[in-house]
């Protein structure tokens, strides 16, 4: 893969370290390091630090990725970045953030040394271009920077929840443009869209590496356009953004109540889409239900698809956290995959946060993994989970509500099919969004056995395939209850 700068751009959000301070790097570290602490420990600490401190976005770009070698002389740490750019972008805009954060770690000043991988620091020729712009255009043997490498569509675990908005995504992949043009993706945090939109650069990129691809987020658009505003250079800052192939902005709610910025992106919007350039926008909520968003933005934002993703289920966090482990190279074994499962529900990224705890055990005991050892590994995680677990309870009173029945309607033996429906619906939620067994599902609604429960399961899944109506109503039963998490 390739990338090209002005023209074409790809814009990466960013943190300037000289001018913006940093919360929380100046306190001294509770817990100096000893002189003897190793490079791992340095800097899996430093990082974790880190992460609390920066935007999340130029975290996850820039720093999540760079691997610690060694420490020299007790002083320097050095590290690998996964390519040429990464390296010379941390060195401009982080240097002083990560020299401070490792000295307040370690106890003791230290320095730091990155040098790009040998696998991806090659940087390429010159883009083959007409020779006027030959000198502004270079290409690079490695994705765009700011798209993780591994977030593809073969790494993405399809399920009931989230298989309309893979599929859109496929289709934008593949004919960029085309269809779903914009592409409006929202969900709570955590599930996949940010995992979507690198993939679909991915994707484009494969087909043609000269494409001229932005992801960023409404932040950076934000910052950028105030930027060009304040140093008159707007007209750059125009032709940057609408001379793209594909615009990917991450969390547009966050132009909520932004009017000037609204109006820019309004016109941005306009100007790709009557060019048949492609559009991909996600958010945390429906385009509907962002407060001070301007009418006409809400209207376009639904001109192409709008698909929504929903917490997994059981089934689909169980391959979501085999897959993870069988890519760091773990076998997990069923029993301990389906109690992770049942017990961390909200988000994927807590699942892949566990999988990486795992990995580091079995790394140290070389030993066979026992259920006892990952409930206390995991414990903290855990923990949080269950104060945001939702019960059979507040799952029944969601959906008598909606339906305008009583909530003694739940547990009843009455069948009329207006209550009866509603209570099917409430066990197939319980199903999918706690850890539940299906017997204690059975015991909440009225002590029917678990044969019900799957019965009840089955037939709202069929009546969602066959009946959009069913089907929006789970959708938005379910993204309300996901929320509320």
């Amino acid at each position: 893969m390739s990338f090209r700068f002005d023209p074409p751009f790809i814009k990466i959000p960013h943190f300037r370290a000289s001018k913006e301070p940093v919360n929380n790097l100046s306190q001294p570290s509770p817990f100096p390091m000893s002189p003897s602490v190793s490079h791992l420990s340095l800097w899996e600490t430093a990082k974790s630090e880190l992460r609390n401190t920066l935007p999340r976005a130029d975290f996850e770009t820039w720093i999540s990725s760079l691997q610690p070698l060694s420490i020299v002389e007790g002083k320097v740490l050095l590290l690998e970045a996964p390519s040429v750019l990464t390296e010379a972008w941390v060195n401009s805009n982080y240097g002083d953030v990560l020299r401070r954060q490792l000295t307040l770690v370690a106890g003791r000043n230290m320095d730091y040394r990155l040098t790009a991988s040998v696998d991806t620091s090659r940087e390429a020729t010159p883009a083959p271009a007409p020779v006027a712009r030959a000198a502004r255009q270079t290409a690079a043997a490695s994705p765009a920077p700011a798209i993780k490498a591994n977030n593809t569509f073969d790494n993405f675990i399809v399920g009931p929840e989230n298989e309309m908005a893979h599929g859109a995504s496929l289709a934008v992949a593949k004919e960029p443009g085309h269809y779903y043009n914009p592409l409006f993706i929202h969900g709570p945090t955590g599930l996949g869209k940010t995992h979507l939109m690198h993939a679909i650069a991915h994707s484009v990129y494969a087909v043609n590496p000269q494409a001229r691809i932005a992801y960023i987020s409404s932040e950076t658009f934000t910052n950028d356009f105030i930027q060009a505003l304040q140093t008159g250079s707007v007209a750059s800052f125009r032709r940057r953004y609408r001379e793209l192939d594909l615009l990917l902005i991450d969390d547009i709610h966050f132009l909520a109540g932004k009017e000037s910025t609204q109006d820019e992106f309004f016109h941005t919007f306009n100007e790709l889409h009557n060019n048949h350039k492609q559009v991909v926008l996600t958010s945390d909520r429906p385009a509907s239900e962002i407060a001070k968003l301007q009418e006409r933005l809400v209207s376009r934002f639904q001109w192409g698809m709008v698909a929504s993703i929903q917490a997994p289920g059981l089934e689909t966090r169980i391959a979501i956290l085999r897959k993870k482990a069988a890519a760091r190279g773990l076998d997990l074994q069923p029993e301990i995959a389906e109690f992770i499962a049942s017990r961390i529900a909200r988000n994927v990224r807590n699942l892949e946060g566990a999988v990486t705890r795992i990995v580091g055990l079995t790394g140290m005991t070389r030993k066979p993994l026992e259920l006892a050892q990952v409930e206390k590994l995991l414990h903290d995680i855990l923990v949080e989970e269950a104060s945001h677990t939702l019960t059979a309870e507040v799952i029944q009173r969601k959906v008598a509500e909606h339906y305008r029945i009583q909530m003694s309607d739940m547990t009843s033996k009455r069948r009329m099919q207006n209550i009866a429906f509603p209570r099917q619906i409430a066990m197939y939620l319980a199903t999918q969004l706690t850890g539940m067994s299906l017997v204690s599902i059975g015991q909440a609604f009225g002590g029917r056995d678990h044969g019900t429960v799957i019965h009840a399961r089955k037939t709202v899944v069929n009546q969602m395939e066959v009946d959009a109506n069913v089907r929006r109503t789970v959708e938005y039963l379910r993204a309300q209850l996901s929320m509320n998490r």
